[in-house]
């Protein structure tokens, strides 16, 4: 198959095919226009291809290999639909063959490290090497695929921390915004702003806290002055000032009843 020099997608999922591919290329060049690589849930053995890896040319730069003008026949014919494994799901993704590029190498029995070299694959947007016996830390490189949009390394022996340049991802389906020219992180003027006037982001400015807060008070206070001057409800006040205390205050009232009425007694 390396002296197929045309060849885009190569799609070997779900066999029991084994050996091992890290071994010496009898091409120069192979797999250059190799977009779409699945070969998962095999049993292939060994270190990742290095050599392919380094010669995956379509999936360097993809950007500069396209063409500004599509005619309708060639959407149709460059519009491919495939099912592919995406967070331990399978998938039907549908786009066009220029931007999709993918590499699947999960569930075999690969070992050894994950090459630095993959990093140099600038435009790939799946990368799925889960369910092997890879070792080692995770390379930093892979924070130059600025485009990728899925990557899973679960189910492997990997060890270390998670490098720091995978921070840098952005762009769709990432929230945050990439600068145009150099990949950058860059959030909308819009949002800035608007983090600014309000202090909080999500939504939670500190206008709306302290409208909040303010209502709570003078409805907490409404109600503490009910319930002082009506001693209701009984269990709440209890609950607060001591049980027996409606009865003290009933008990007040009425003393406060006799007093008057004496001096009304004494005239009759």
């Amino acid at each position: 198959m390396e002296a197929l020099p045309n060849l885009q997608v190569l799609i070997l999922k779900s066999n029991k095919f084994d050996g091992n591919m890290s071994l010496a290329s009898r091409s120069n060049l192979p797999f250059q226009k190799l977009q779409v690589l699945d070969i998962s849930d095999n049993e292939f053995v060994g270190s990742l291809p290095q050599t392919y890896f380094k010669n995956f040319r379509a999936m360097m730069d993809v950007k500069e290999n396209k063409t500004d003008l599509i005619t309708s026949i060639d959407y149709f014919l460059r519009y491919v639909e495939m099912r592919i494994t995406l967070k331990g799901l399978d998938q039907l993704l549908k786009r066009l063959l220029e931007d999709f590029t993918i590499i699947d190498l999960s569930s075999n029995k690969f070992s050894g490290t994950i090459p630095r070299f993959i990093g140099n694959l600038n435009s790939l947007r799946y990368l799925n090497l889960s369910h092997n016996n890879l070792m080692g830390h995770i390379p930093a490189s892979l924070g130059n695929i600025s485009v990728l949009e899925s990557l899973d390394l679960s189910s492997n022996k990997l060890d270390g921390r998670i490098p720091s340049e995978l921070t840098r991802l952005c762009g769709v389906p990432l929230t945050r915004k990439c600068n145009e020219e150099n990949g950058q992180q860059m959030r909308p003027k819009e949002e800035d702003d608007k983090d600014d006037e309000y202090g909080f982001i999500d939504g939670f400015g500190w206008r709306s806290v302290v409208m909040g807060y303010g209502s709570g008070i003078i409805v907490g206070i409404g109600i503490g002055c009910w319930i002082i001057r009506f001693g209701r409800p009984r269990w709440l006040v209890e609950f607060f000032f001591g049980v027996g205390y409606t009865y003290k205050k009933k008990k007040k009232k009425k003393k406060k009843t006799r007093k008057r009425a004496t001096p009304t007694q004494r005239r009759s």
